[in-house]
């Protein structure tokens, strides 16, 4: 086939068809054309030459030029694309670096091996827009349900139309043993757009709880207009789920708006879900309170919430506890999923027997650490101390409110505990000699004589060793695999150090060996507190 005559206006005539079939700009299949008839004359031509094909949009004419580009004598490589500067001399008036010699070389005639080349070329660019195409429409739609159309199955992964390409909504992605047949129209949630070489580039969702919290403000206005808000939602995909809402209007009901009249609002959402159950819980500030909310419809009689290790411990009547753990476990998962905390449930009786042990056992420290009878000792635990430090170290006053207790008993008791805690800061000291702890470390303010103990049987021995340490290996930590949390113990965690002063001691260690500069710390606070400041 010749680049000639009349027929060059079936270039453009192709390339508007090509393009109005996949809806992209007829300009990229005419690059395409370009492109692959280059190619085919570079096969005539010989591969080391720099030919370029342009297509003129309103003829169809094609013209073949060659250029070549005067490089400087280091970059020089190929004599048939480049100049040197004495070279072009030759061909051009006062050449310089980066100008172009570009000449006009017949058109070739296009044998069957170069026509499939350039057909391959045209082929794969019209795909590449495509697309880009579908890229573009869809990247900004991402977080939003859509209506498809299934097309196929394949390896349990559905396929499906959504107008100008394709979708993939993986078999973890669908509720339960869902199938589809090809033609079936089904609603999804848009997890993720994202370019890919070839295949889809929209994955789909259907048991996201995104997909929940889109359908909820498509059924209730009050959702879509912000009157209400969704704060979590919480999954079990076909099975069951938890829901949480506020309301910014006191006069408007956030979990009666959500169910609707006679249920209407969610048994819409319920149908599209496969039937999936579904609790509508009011959302509160104050975790405990949202807690015992999350846990209907069981009936909580305490919690106590550690937020530092994101711990929640509820105790329940023994009568509620199957109900507040659930099938398999299922209400107290999705609880904690709401949440965010790890949740320990405890019956009233396990909780009453825990407190006592925890009693005996404080009650046993002080009979033996101050050498006090059991029933001192036990008055001492029921005032609220609990540990040695607290004894030796509080205000007097909080000593002398205890029944029995005058100036002189309250001030025997310090002394005995500040003997006690002085002896063993020695031994501890001692064992940290032994170990090869290095004075550097055991002057270091704000670690006890029991911390550098514990770091140096750990292998910290040295200021440089400590301020190598991360504060999660101090303070301990939780680790996400899997989806499951783990928990990181950390060497000083039994001291009750959180992450805060741990980093704060760590931080401090690295400014005193002079390998953090002290003025870069006060400029990333500026920073957090104006990231702080903006954001409020």
């Amino acid at each position: 086939m010749a680049i000639t005559s009349a027929n060059q206006l079936e270039l453009l005539q192709t390339a508007e068809a090509v393009a109005r079939e996949k809806n992209i700009d007829p300009g990229l299949v005419v690059e395409a054309m370009e492109e692959s008839l280059a190619r085919a004359a570079k096969s005539r031509y010989g591969a080391e030459m720099d030919i370029r094909v342009n297509i003129d949009r309103k003829t169809g004419r094609a013209t073949f030029t060659r250029v070549r580009t005067v490089v400087d004598e280091e970059d020089y490589e190929n004599y048939q694309s480049q100049f040197t500067l004495e070279t072009a001399k030759d061909w051009m008036e006062n050449p310089q670096i980066g100008d172009t010699l570009v000449e006009e070389v017949p058109p070739v005639e296009l044998g069957r091996i170069a026509a499939q080349s350039a057909k391959q070329v045209i082929l794969q660019k019209v795909r590449e827009a495509e697309r880009d195409k579908q890229y573009e429409d869809f990247k900004d739609r991402a977080g939003t349900i859509i209506n498809a159309l299934v097309k196929r199955e394949e390896y349990g992964n559905v396929i499906v139309d959504v107008g100008s390409g394709e979708a993939i909504l993986r078999r973890n992605e669908k509720i339960g043993r869902e199938a589809y047949r090809p033609g079936d129209r089904i609603r999804c949630y848009i997890k993720d757009v994202r370019r890919e070489q070839r295949g889809p580039q929209i994955f789909l969702s259907r048991t996201a709880p995104e997909f929940m919290a889109e359908l909820f403000k498509m059924e209730v206005p009050e959702i879509y207009e912000g009157i209400i808000e969704i704060k979590a939602v919480a999954r079990d995909p076909g099975s069951r789920a938890k829901i949480a809402v506020i309301s910014y209007d006191s006069s408007i009901d956030p979990v009666g708006a959500c169910v609707g009249m006679r249920g209407s609002r969610v048994q819409a959402v319920v149908n599209e879900l496969q039937g999936e159950k579904i609790d509508i819980i009011p959302w509160n500030e104050d975790m405990p309170t949202f807690l015992v909310n999350a846990l209907q419809p069981a009936e909580v009689s305490k919690v106590v919430l550690d937020e530092e290790a994101g711990k929640i411990e509820v105790v329940v009547p023994e009568e509620q506890l199957s109900l507040a753990i659930g099938r398999r476990g299922q209400n107290v998962r999705l609880a904690s999923q709401l949440t965010g905390l790890d949740i320990d449930i405890l019956t009233e009786e396990e909780e009453s027997k825990r407190r006592q042990a925890e009693f005996e056992l404080r009650t046993k420290l002080f009979m033996d650490t101050l050498d006090l009878d059991e029933f001192f000792a036990q008055l001492l635990v029921s005032e609220g101390f609990t540990n040695l430090e607290e004894v030796a170290y509080v205000e007097l006053e909080e000593l002398l409110v205890i029944e029995g207790v005058d100036d002189s008993t309250a001030a025997e008791l310090q002394a005995r505990a500040r003997d006690y805690l002085e002896a063993q800061n020695a031994k501890a000291l001692a064992r940290a000699r032994e170990l090869g702890v290095e004075d550097s470390l055991v002057g270091f303010e704000g670690l006890t004589p029991q911390m550098v103990e514990a770091l140096a049987e750990d292998g910290v021995k040295t200021l440089e060793d400590f301020a190598t340490c991360a504060d999660w290996e101090l303070a301990g930590g939780w680790t996400v695999v899997d989806g499951q949390r783990h928990k990181d113990e950390g060497v000083l965690e039994k001291f009750e150090v959180s992450l805060e002063e741990a980093q704060n001691l760590v931080m401090t260690a690295r400014v005193m060996l002079g390998w953090v500069d002290p003025a870069d710390l006060v400029s990333d606070a500026d920073d957090t507190d104006m990231e702080e400041e903006a954001e409020a």
